[in-house]
C-alpha cells in the first residue's frame, strides 16, 4: 500500500505550482488559476477512485459502472477530467481545451457549479487569455501547472485525512491573502479572527449560520465547525464573482455539499429568502467591507425588507447598513458577531441614532477592541460587535481591550491561542451572568449598566469604559542630578584626554 499524502506535502506542490504565474499576473489573479486547477484535480482523482470501486464491484461492467457514476457528488464527462487534459498538455490550444472541460463540467453539474440565474463558477477565469502571456510562453506554462497538480493522488484512500484538501485550498488563500496584500480583505478573513467570532457565535446543534459577506467562505465554515456535529446548514452570499466562486469550492472541498452560497449585492439585493421575507437564521456572523461608500443609501428608505427602520447609515459608510441587515435576518433567539472599525462604536449622525436605538432594544451584548495590523489590506485595529436577540432582563454591556494581547509579526501582527481563549471565557462568564457590572479585569475588561451607557451619550468608545491609561514610572529628581553631575565630570574628563591626543598629533 502506498504512503499516504499528508497535509504539509499537498501544501508544499499546490505552493510550488504557483511559481508558474508569480511575475505574470497579480496574486489576486493567478490564485483562481490555482485554486480551480485544484479543485478540478481533486474531484477528477474522486471519480477515478470511484470508478475502480464500481468496476470491481459490477465486474467491469461499464454500463451498470456509468450508470452508478451519474449517482456520485459531480458527473465528470472524460474530456473534463484531469487525466485527459494532462494526456493533451501539449497541444498548441490546451488554454482553450481547460476552458472547454470547465464549461462542459459546469454544464454537467449546473444545480450544483451555477448560481440561480445560471452564471457558473467558471465564468471570471479564461485559460487561454491573453494575460498569462504570448501563445508560445502560455502553453508552457499551463504545461508546467498540469505536470505539477499530476503530482499529486488526491483520491480519498491516499488521503492521510479528509479535510486535507479543504485545509489546503484554506492554506492556499490565506498565502493569497498575504500576497495580494490590499485586495485580499475582499475574500478572506485571517484564521485565528474568524476562530474568534465563531466562538463568540458557537451555535447549538441543528442550527442555520449565515455570512451576508462571506467571501471565501472561511468564517462560515469555521462557525459551522463549531457548532461540533454535522448537524448544522451554511448559508451565504457574496458580491463579487471571482469570490463567490471560490467560496462554492470552497463548500464542496470541506465536504458542505449542502451549502447555500449566493452571488449578489447582499444590501442591494439580499438572495438568501424564503418566498418573499429575508430567511432568518439562529447565527450571523461577517466581516463586511469598513466604511463602505456607496453602499446602497439610495434605495435603502424604499427597502422593501424594512431593514432600515432604526435609521438610513450615512451614504459614505455602510456599516451599519450591514449590522441592521445581520439583524434583521436573526430569529427570535439569534446570536450575531460582526468585524468593525471604531469609528462604528462612536460616530454620531445618522450613526449615533441607529447605534442608540440599538441599545435601547437590548440587542447589544459585547464590544471587543482588537489589536492593530490584524487584517490584510489595513493596519487600523478592528473591534468585534456582538448582538444576541435573547440577551432576557441583562441590559449591560460587556467591554473587553484585547488590543494589547497578540503576537507581533513582521508583516501582520496575531491572535495566539491564549488571547483567544482570555477574550471567549471573559465573554462565556459574562453571557452566563457570572459578571457583575463594573470592573472585570483592570486594564481588558468591564461591565457597563444601561445607565452608563446612557450618561456617556451612547458612545461605545473603548476606552470609556475600560481604562487602559499607563501610569509614567515616578522620577527621582535627586537621583536625576546627581546623575548629571557624574555625567558632566566624565565629559569634562573625555574632552580633556581629547585635547592631548590632539597636541600629540600636532607635535
Amino acid at each position: 500500500m502506498s504512503q499516504k499524502i499528508n497535509q504539509k506535502d499537498i501544501n508544499q506542490i499546490v505552493w510550488n505550482a504557483c511559481g508558474t504565474f508569480r511575475g505574470v499576473i497579480d496574486p489576486s489573479q493567478y490564485k483562481d488559476y490555482i485554486l480551480t486547477m485544484l479543485f478540478l484535480k481533486y474531484i477528477s482523482d474522486v471519480n477515478k477512485e470511484k470508478r475502480n470501486e464500481y468496476l470491481k464491484k459490477y465486474n467491469n461492467d461499464e454500463v451498470r459502472t456509468e450508470r452508478a457514476l451519474k449517482m456520485e457528488r459531480f458527473v465528470l464527462p472524460e474530456h473534463c477530467g484531469f487525466d485527459y487534459l494532462h494526456n493533451h498538455r501539449s497541444e498548441s490550444n490546451v488554454g482553450e481545451l481547460i476552458n472547454i472541460a470547465l464549461a462542459d463540467l459546469e454544464e454537467a453539474n449546473r444545480e450544483k457549479l451555477s448560481s440561480e440565474d445560471g452564471s457558473g463558477i467558471f465564468r471570471n477565469i479564461d485559460f487561454n487569455s491573453s494575460n498569462l502571456g504570448e501563445v508560445k510562453d502560455k502553453n508552457v506554462r499551463l504545461k508546467n501547472l498540469l505536470n505539477d497538480f499530476s503530482a499529486l493522488d488526491l483520491s480519498p484512500s491516499h488521503l492521510e485525512r479528509e479535510d486535507v484538501i479543504g485545509n489546503a485550498y484554506e492554506y492556499l488563500i490565506a498565502n493569497f491573502a498575504s500576497d495580494a496584500g490590499k485586495k485580499a480583505g475582499e475574500f478572506f478573513t485571517p484564521s485565528e479572527v474568524s476562530t474568534l467570532l465563531a466562538k463568540l457565535t458557537k451555535s447549538k446543534s441543528g442550527a442555520r449560520i449565515c455570512d451576508p459577506t462571506c467571501g471565501s467562505g472561511s468564517l462560515l465554515i469555521k462557525a459551522g465547525r463549531e457548532v461540533g456535529d454535522n448537524n448544522f446548514s451554511l448559508y451565504g452570499q457574496e458580491q463579487n464573482g471571482s469570490t463567490w466562486a471560490l467560496a462554492v469550492m470552497n463548500m464542496f472541498l470541506h465536504g458542505f455539499d449542502n451549502a447555500s452560497i449566493r452571488w449578489g449585492d447582499t444590501i442591494r439585493n439580499p438572495k438568501l429568502k424564503e418566498g418573499d421575507q429575508l430567511m432568518k437564521f439562529d447565527t450571523v456572523v461577517a466581516n463586511p467591507p469598513f466604511s463602505l461608500d456607496k453602499w446602497g443609501a439610495d434605495m435603502a428608505a424604499g427597502d422593501v425588507h424594512n431593514r432600515f427602520w432604526r435609521g438610513i447609515p450615512s451614504k459614505s459608510k455602510g456599516d451599519w447598513a450591514f449590522i441592521s441587515h445581520m439583524i434583521e435576518t436573526l430569529n427570535e433567539t439569534g446570536k450575531a458577531g460582526v468585524v468593525v472599525p471604531h469609528g462604528v462604536l462612536f460616530r454620531g449622525s445618522s450613526e449615533g441614532k441607529i447605534r442608540q436605538k440599538t441599545i435601547e432594544d437590548n440587542l447589544l451584548e459585547a464590544v471587543i477592541g482588537l489589536p492593530s495590523n490584524l487584517f490584510f489590506g489595513t493596519g487600523i485595529p478592528a473591534a468585534i460587535l456582538v448582538f444576541n436577540k435573547d440577551k432576557g432582563k441583562n441590559t449591560d454591556i460587556l467591554f473587553v481591550d484585547a488590543s494589547k494581547h497578540f503576537e507581533s509579526g513582521k508583516n501582520q501582527n496575531k491572535l495566539r491561542d491564549s488571547d483567544i481563549d482570555k477574550i471567549v471565557s471573559t465573554y462565556d462568564q459574562f453571557n452566563q451572568g457570572k459578571l457583575k457590572s463594573g470592573i472585570v479585569e483592570d486594564k481588558y475588561s468591564f461591565v457597563a449598566t444601561y445607565d452608563e451607557i446612557v450618561e456617556n451619550d451612547f458612545n461605545l468608545n473603548i476606552p470609556r469604559y475600560v481604562d487602559t491609561f499607563e501610569e509614567e514610572a515616578s522620577i527621582d529628581i535627586k537621583a536625576v542630578q546627581q546623575e548629571i553631575k557624574k555625567l558632566e565630570v566624565e565629559l569634562v574628563e573625555v574632552q580633556q584626554q581629547m585635547e592631548k591626543y590632539l597636541q600629540e598629533f600636532i607635535d
